[in-house]
This record gives structure tokens, sequence and C-alpha cells, in this order.
């Protein structure tokens, strides 16, 4: 018998799906002392409707409004600081090596980041696995769907964010029932999953979503915190432009639906990220800092933060305006590259750039001189929205797939369009020449619009350009901390964290590391 030991990066999130008992001899008949479990001692998860609540209550305020640190910190650290966009910031030795590409399976972020997702995703699991099961049977069927489908969009949202990091992930569908002396050896491959291949992934997280566009909650314009059926097709759209998954008739699809059930891009740009700059006091440097505007026809899916909610990511990025000087004493992470900056100023883009990069002085000189410092400015206030999928991001998904398909004036107005609503005029003759031009000016209208809201990485990845790029940048960038190791495919992937792969011998590091 192979010994087992329960290792903490791994168990946790393997126990978020199953209470682990070691309790060789179970009692077996049903009683006061076995309350909590069936006559058949299956575990009873939830008794009555007000827990299935309480459930979900933890979904949405506890996970994804509470602990933003992987899904959202981190995201923009790799996106943003892992790409050309941005520098680190700080100067941790976890941090840093997201700009100089030194990352390795040590890396605490990365372990970070693999458990919370892990946990994440089987807090999902539970409820679809478990919603049919209600001991009371106060739910109506619609209310089982709906409550299903809303957590199948929340573990595809995580497997999603999961499979571009790492590729090939455990993808776990089932809950993991109690350890018993004749199931010990059975329950090991429960705990301490294989990988599936990135295929099967995308396949997994196309299945949650396809069941989640018929049963979620339709989407609601008053309020866009909801996992609607409408952010299931926005994920569709995203998932169907990747590679082992690549269909862009469908990226178009989903995105056509989306603009029929009325999402669009609003007027001014300034209103996504943008705050109310009026003084909460005469003379205070404390500014009201609540947002111009909540839940627009653009956002899809965002999290909001009202007073005493707890959004804590504005001084880690730089000031929070409605608190001037708190934590203002330590660099920041994810600060804007010069390149970045660059790319701005040659294209004329002054709001798009005055709405994603702040200059202030500060205290410390790591990548600016200290009197003229640049900060990251798209979550300037603790009641800002972290805005998770919005519409331009899933119109240009729509170009991308026309310049793919050879329709490249249909791509090319879109891009025009998204142009125009930031002060530019429309694409010149020479990016509209051909294919490949026409997708350099795309990849890069992608850059100026969506600049740390977590993409560039990826887009990067997905059109094959991390080695042109990336491997170019250093040279021409003079802020960036030097180039460790150059990029190749095997960049593509992270590696899977070293706590993990020590404690599951199912796990296969990734290729590089």
């Amino acid at each position: 018998m192979k010994k087992i030991y329960f290792y903490g990066s791994i168990l946790g999130a393997m126990l978020t799906m199953a209470a682990c008992s070691t309790q060789y001899d179970p009692v077996a008949d049903y009683s006061d002392v076995t309350e909590g479990v069936t006559e058949e001692q299956e575990e009873i998860v939830f008794p009555d409707k007000n827990a299935v609540a309480s459930y979900m209550t933890t979904l949405y305020d506890g996970k994804m409004r509470g602990r933003q640190e992987h899904w959202h910190l981190d995201k923009l650290l790799i996106a943003e600081a892992h790409s050309d966009n941005a520098y680190a910031g700080t100067t941790g030795a976890e941090v840093v090596p997201y700009e100089d590409n030194s990352i390795e399976g040590s890396n605490s972020v990365v372990a970070r980041d693999w458990d919370r997702f892990m946990t994440d995703a089987a807090y999902a699991t539970k409820l679809i696995v478990n919603i049919d099961k209600v001991a009371d049977g106060s739910l109506s069927q619609s209310e089982i769907d709906s409550y299903r489908a809303q957590a199948e969009i929340y573990r595809a949202m995580i497997w999603f964010d999961m499979v571009r990091l790492w590729g090939d992930i455990p993808v776990i569908k089932t809950v993991a029932g109690n350890i018993t002396a004749d199931n010990i050896e059975d329950s090991y491959a429960a705990y301490f999953p294989a990988q599936n291949t990135e295929l099967e992934a995308y396949q997994a997280i196309e299945a949650d979503l396809l069941d989640a566009v018929q049963h979620a909650p339709a989407g609601n314009s008053a309020d866009k915190t909801v996992l609607s059926r409408d952010v299931a097709k926005a994920l569709l759209c995203k998932i169907y432009a990747e590679k082992p998954l690549r269909d862009y008739a469908k990226v178009i699809r989903y995105a056509d639906e989306l603009a029929a059930a009325g999402y669009d891009i609003i007027d001014d740009f300034t209103h996504l990220y943008g705050v109310d700059m009026t003084p909460q006091e005469e003379g205070s440097k404390n500014l009201k800092a609540t947002p111009l505007e909540l839940n627009t026809k653009e956002a899809i899916l965002e999290i909001h933060y009202p007073s005493g909610s707890g959004n804590w990511e504005s001084w880690m990025y730089g000031r929070s305006l409605e608190n001037w000087d708190y934590s203002f004493t330590w660099a920041k992470w994810i600060t804007p590259s010069r390149d970045l900056i660059k790319a701005f100023d040659e294209a004329g883009d002054v709001v798009r750039k005055n709405e994603s990069i702040v200059y202030y002085p500060c205290s410390w000189s790591n990548y600016y001189p200290s009197d003229n410092y640049a900060f990251m400015y798209k979550c300037r206030s603790g009641y800002v929205s972290n805005i998770k999928y919005r519409y331009a991001d899933i119109l240009l998904l729509k170009a991308e797939a026309l310049i793919q398909t050879g329709d490249l004036d249909g791509a090319a107005t879109i891009i025009d369009r998204i142009r125009e609503r930031a002060g530019l005029g429309k694409l010149p003759a020479s990016a509209r020449s051909g294919k490949d031009a026409l997708l350099n000016a795309y990849l890069k209208e992608r850059r100026l619009e969506l600049a740390f809201e977590g993409e560039r990485w990826f887009d990067l990845v997905r059109l094959d350009k991390v080695e042109e790029i990336m491997n170019a940048v250093y040279a021409k960038d003079s802020g960036r901390h030097a180039q460790k190791t150059p990029f190749t495919q095997n960049s593509y992937r992270l590696p899977i964290p070293q706590s993990v792969l020590d404690a599951n011998d199912n796990l296969v590091q990734n290729p590089g590391y």
C-alpha cells in the first residue's frame, strides 16, 4: 500500500470539496450522533435553501469580492509586469522575477495562486455536485438550475485563468469522499489528481458555460455583479479565441449576441474607471473618490466595493484617492513601463494614457525619479470597481476573429470605433494594407485600450508574439531589470509550484522549469 502524506497546499484545496475523515469504523446507524449524514452515510451538504443562499453569499462576497489577490492583483502582475506594459514595481524577490523572466516553481506568488484557484474551483464543484440534493427539498428545479449555472460560470472563470497560466491542470468535477480503510487506495487519485491536457481543460470549461448559458440568471443592466448568462457568453467568446479550442465563428456569434442584449462601448472612456474628484471637505487632499458610473452598458461582470467592503488594491498600485497618504510609504506594484508610455505618446493617445497612468512625487526611485514617478491609475480608489469583463475586450476579439477569417474591412471598422472613442482618427491606410499589418495594429490597439486590465500577456501568448515582443523590449526599455533568461515556447506556461509537486506524485512540471 502506498503511504499517503497529506500536505497542506493540495489537501487544503481538496478538503474544500469534502471533509476528510480518517475514522476507519464509521457509525453504521442513522442517529443524533450522525446528524449531518443520510441513512446511507452520505454527507448532507445543504440541509435547506438558507444553507444554499449562505453558500452563494460566500461565493460572491467572500471569494469574488473579498479575496482578489489571485484573480485580480496577481493576474495584473503576470499580464502586465511579465509583459512589456509594466515593471514589477516593488523590489520583492517574489515579484521581480515576473519582470526579468526568472520565475521558478519555488515562487510564493505562483504557489499562492495555484492553491487559491484550486480551492475556488473546489468550492464551486461542491455546489454543482450537491445542489440537487438539498435535504428538505425546498428548492424548485429552476432554482437548482440557476444556482448550478452560477457555480459553473464561476468554476469556468477559475479554470480559464488557470489553463492560461499553467496549461495542463487538474480538472476535478467530483467531490472526494471520506477516506475509510476500504477505499484509501481509490481515494488517493481523488485527493491527489493528475493533470488533464490543456484541450481537455478547455472542453470542460466549454461544457460548464454551455450549460450555464441555458440556466443562469438573465443579464441585468442595473446589476453587473451577477454571474449571468451574459457573463457565460463573454467567457465563451474568450475561450473560442484561444488556440486549443479556437473557433472564430463562435467568437463572432457570442460577441454579436452580447451586442443584441444591449452591450456596447460607452461614449466617455473616462467613466470606466473615473471617480468623483471633489474634496471630502474644504482644503482636504482626500477626495470623495466614488465611481463616476457603475453598471455601464460596457460592463459585463464587475465587482463593486462600497464603503467598508474592503477593497485594499488601490494602495497596492499608488495613491488611494479617498485617503491620500494611506500606505504611501513603500514602492508600489505594477509600475507603468517607458515602452508603454512611449506607445501612448506615439499614438497621440491622451485620453487613454491619462486614465491609465498618473504621476506623483514619492519617497522612492526604483524606476523613475522620485519627484515625477509613474503609477498605474485604473484602480485609483478603494471604491472603484474591478471590471472582470467588459464589452470593448469582446468587441476587439470579434475584430481578431474577422482578421483571421479574412474580413479585414469589418475588423478595421471595429478598431476604428475603439480609436474614435479615444479621440483618435481612423487607422491609416498602411495598417489596412494586409492581414499582418492589420493584426499588428489590432494588437497595439488592445494594448492601449486594455492596459492594466490583465490582458496583455495573454494576448501575446494567444497570437504567438511572446518571443518577438518580449525578447526585444529589454534593449529598448532602459527602465527594465536585465533579462535573466530568453523567452521561448516554454515561457508560455508558468511553473507548477514546487510545493504542489512535492505533495502530489501525479503532477508533472511544465517544460523548461
